[in-house]
């Protein structure tokens, strides 16, 4: 058995690696696959402690939060679509020009 220790400090690697991919990369895709590995690590902490204190709440929750990254996997496509369309490119500090 494998001790929920574990899976919190698997989960904190992933949000560590999320992050530095949010706070490092100027591509757009990077970028997206940095949120989703931030958002992979909060469902496996929400299945832990499901696991530990014997309920189902926690997996519900990672149920939703699955549906919110779908939600936010097909916005973000958009977006960088507008933003390849647009600039030839998908270089997220290229958009700053859209200010007026």
């Amino acid at each position: 058995m494998v001790p929920p220790e574990y899976y919190l400090l698997l989960s904190a690697a992933v949000f560590c690696i999320g992050l530095f991919g949010i706070l490092t990369r100027r591509n757009a895709l990077l970028f997206l696959m940095s949120v989703e590995l931030m958002l992979n690590a909060a469902n496996i902490n929400l299945v832990a402690f499901s696991y530990v204190w014997g309920n189902i709440t926690g997996q519900t929750f990672g149920l939703f939060t699955m549906a919110l990254a779908a939600a936010e996997v097909a916005v973000g496509i958009g977006i960088i679509l507008v933003l390849y369309r647009s600039f030839d490119g998908v270089d997220v500090t290229d958009a700053t020009t859209m200010r007026w």
